[in-house]
């Protein structure tokens, strides 16, 4: 199947949002897909920097308007 999406006339903001409807929906679906090494180490990094106090957590709503803010 081929997708086209209007990527050069979408906003930033639209193709966030795509990518957030994407996710959204590959999260939902336990397909067996298995994330490559390199993901744990970087989340075993942030955790370190996190235990470290050199990073700070927020929640994800949180998260995603900052981000929105930061694009519009």
């Amino acid at each position: 199947m081929e997708i086209s999406l209007p990527l050069k006339e979408m906003t930033l903001a639209d193709k966030l949002q795509v990518m957030e409807a994407i996710w959204a929906d590959l999260s939902s679906d336990d397909s067996g897909y298995t994330p490559p090494e390199w993901h744990g180490a970087i989340l075993e990094e942030r955790q370190e920097h996190y235990a470290a106090g050199k990073i700070s957590k927020s929640d994800w709503s949180e998260a995603k308007k900052r981000i929105r803010d930061s694009i519009s």
